[in-house]
């Protein structure tokens, strides 16, 4: 594989588009959609327990074929009225099959594209697995200076608190104090490294500069919510150094061979997006950033491959006949640690946004329109493919799924 690491020749109007690009689509929460006007326009315990996997039982009932044609004609609709948009596409699972598979415009099954933050999940999943693993030392409940070399400003903070966004770092909305945008080495950089793939930018070195040098903005640990940023590199710094790998590689023992996943891995896109230019063509190998890849935000992948992911949070945490991860860490992933801190309360576990209308669905949505959901409830999830990275309309995709889709797939499920 070619890491195709380029130059960084850092533009005046760096902060404000990368903002852009790294705006979350929507919250889950109305009053916190697309954070609101200002993020519009930047647009417990180790567990070592294992479940058992529910096996079918001997005499199955007559499979009921199940009609998505309404869920097809909103998504073929939204097509046909977008002027950014030249394609969609989805998927519905349940624990053990894909009930759906649709796509719309230019789209096609095998398309590969980037997440943005509808990488936060798959991360989160890397990371308890990792945490899970007998032989690593790492927990994502203990001070990550317990597993660094050395200690600084943000050492004190867990892993937990970091994926939660509730680590006290200042996230997106603080990005126009990440750095200098016009640096050339990494000190000038700062927290501005979580988004760089030049050549002078190194993985580990990036997340000693995040968690040794203070911003302005930062609140005591536990206090606040402050979605994304430098915390989630961070964290996956912090991972890579106690897995002794790199982070893609964790990706890959954990997730990619277990679960017989095609195509998922981390690059960093963000650099190439802000000159407004990307090189990425939908291979592995057109992925700029690798050996710096972006946690929050930098994966790719296909439609079948993020199905297999959603079915692990739906049948115990398995893939095949494999647990990559336990119940218990599944469903610590859906505890909402946003919403109950005194600064900025939103319901949000580790890396799945909880909603507040319609229970028992969490969601990850990306600032390129993407997103991923579980039903908990119905036992289903989904995941919707956008391929537009220009973020001109990111959190139309978001919306129309959270308000108009997912209720559909519902009544599809409920047999109304």
């Amino acid at each position: 594989m070619v890491l195709r690491a380029r130059p960084w020749p850092i533009r005046c109007s760096f902060c404000a588009l990368i903002i852009s690009m790294l705006a979350m689509a929507n919250s889950a929460s109305a009053s916190s959609s697309f954070f609101s006007a200002l993020l519009s326009q930047m647009q417990s315990l180790r567990v070592g327990m294992q479940g058992e996997r529910a096996e079918p039982s001997e005499e199955q009932p007559p499979a009921v074929e199940l009609d998505f044609s309404e869920v097809d004609g909103a998504f073929q609709s939204f097509i046909d009225e977008s002027a950014v948009f030249d394609g969609i596409s989805y998927v519905v699972v349940d624990a053990n099959a894909t009930l759906h598979t649709e796509t719309f415009g230019d789209h096609t099954e095998d398309l590969v594209v980037m997440l943005a933050s509808t990488s936060k999940v798959p991360a989160v999943m890397t990371l308890l697995a990792l945490h899970e693993d007998p032989d690593v030392a790492f927990s994502v409940d203990q001070p990550v200076s317990t597993m660094l070399p050395y200690e600084g400003v943000y050492t004190d903070r867990t892993i937990v608190q970091m994926v939660s966004n509730t680590s006290g770092m200042p996230g997106l909305q603080a990005l126009t104090s990440y750095g200098n945008p016009f640096g050339q080495t990494l000190e000038d950089l700062n927290h501005l490294c979580t988004f760089a793939a030049s050549d002078f930018v190194e993985f580990e070195a990036c997340g000693q500069q995040l968690l040794t040098n203070e911003l302005a903005a930062s609140q005591p640990a536990g206090t606040s919510f402050d979605y994304g940023g430098s915390q989630w590199q961070a964290a996956g710094v912090t991972a890579a150094i106690a897995g002794n790998a790199t982070w893609n590689q964790l990706v890959d023992k954990y997730l990619v061979v277990p679960c017989g996943l095609e195509v998922f891995t981390f690059g960093n896109p963000w650099q190439e997006l802000n000159l407004g230019i990307s090189s990425f063509n939908g291979t592995v190998e057109s992925l700029p950033g690798q050996s710096n890849p972006h946690i929050g935000g930098g994966a790719i992948t296909n439609l079948a491959d993020y199905a297999k992911l959603l079915q692990v949070h739906l049948n115990g945490g398995f893939c095949g006949d494999q647990q990559v991860l336990s119940q218990a860490a599944l469903d610590r992933m859906r505890v909402d640690r946003g919403g109950v801190v005194s600064i900025n309360p939103t319901p949000y576990g580790m890396g799945w946004w909880i909603s507040s209308d319609n229970p028992g669905v969490y969601d990850d949505p990306g600032a390129f329109g993407a997103i991923s959901f579980i039903d908990v409830e119905r036992g289903i999830g989904g995941y919707i493919a956008i391929d537009d990275y220009s973020r001109d309309d990111a959190g139309a995709p978001v919306s129309l799924v959270r308000e108009t889709i997912i209720p559909l797939i519902q009544t599809v499920i409920d047999g109304g």
